[in-house]
């Protein structure tokens, strides 16, 4: 692990030491608490060279979720690949603003691997709801992952643009929209860039088509106390309270993150 680990940091990947230990456990099929027990005399030829094809993999910057299959997002394990946006951490911060209201019906735009949908029907068990997207691959991901976490009864998954496929008012409408501007592309890690569906991280103009969509269509389908939360890119809780004020949206907040940066966008129905 300690070659492994020098390999991936001479490759510029964060945190070497963390992914060495994390696709060893994979390799393994261990957990990986378990790892720093296992010896070098100990591993298997068939288990180091399936190391060593991950540690290879992982230093051309292929991300750890899409070599291990899952990532971890509000205590559940999502599985995931290419054709869907990894779960992050910040858009917990999504997720724990929905819940702080009741909702009976939600509707998640742009659902990708479904993680925000299967969680708040997962910790909402009376609740139902419908995701939606425009990639097919994306739609059967979040069925599986839909399936896995036990809501598959409860939950519609739709193929289509934003709310072209939509039908019915909602309590709570939900979006993580690519946000990215296309000169921003340009900066991000390699991870993203290459390894993630560009139409999940960016418009390939300045990163607020969605919102503006979601500003003049959401509230058609919102109940009469429904509200609206979009994750955001951190500098744009500004344009973004904008972009709603002028869609007559009367009741608009912007949510910080647990690092006190804008993060989601909370609207109020303007009925």
């Amino acid at each position: 692990m300690v070659a492994a680990t020098a390999r991936l940091r001479a490759a510029g990947v964060p945190d070497p030491a963390r992914d060495a230990r994390v696709l060893l456990a994979h390799a393994a099929q261990v957990d990986a608490a378990r790892v720093t027990l296992i010896a070098p005399e100990d591993i298997a030829p068939d288990i180091a060279d399936r190391y060593d094809h991950l540690i290879a993999l992982r230093a051309v910057r292929v991300p750890v979720s899409h070599l291990i299959g899952q990532r971890e997002f509000y205590g559940r394990a999502f599985k995931v690949s290419a054709d869907v946006l990894d779960p992050r951490p910040e858009t917990e911060t999504l997720v724990e603003a929905a819940l702080s209201e009741d909702f009976a019906r939600v509707l998640d735009l742009g659902t990708g691997s479904g993680c925000l949908l299967v969680t708040l029907l997962a910790e909402r068990t009376e609740a139902h709801g419908v995701g939606v997207d425009l990639s097919e691959a994306a739609c059967l991901q979040a069925s599986a992952n839909a399936v896995l976490h036990g809501v598959t009864a409860r939950a519609a998954i739709r193929q289509g643009d934003w709310f072209d496929p939509v039908e019915g008012r909602f309590d709570l409408i939900v979006a993580n929209p690519p946000y990215l501007s296309a000169f921003e592309m340009e900066e991000v890690d390699p991870e993203l860039r290459d390894h993630e569906p560009r139409m999940a991280l960016t418009d390939e103009g300045d990163g607020l088509t969605a919102y503006r969509t979601i500003a003049d269509q959401a509230g058609s389908y919102l109940t009469a106390q429904g509200r609206v939360l979009c994750e955001i890119g951190w500098q744009q809780g500004a344009d973004v309270r904008t972009i709603f004020e002028n869609g007559g949206w009367g009741i608009i907040d912007v949510l910080p993150d647990l690092d006190g940066r804008d993060r989601v966008l909370l609207a109020r129905n303007p009925a």
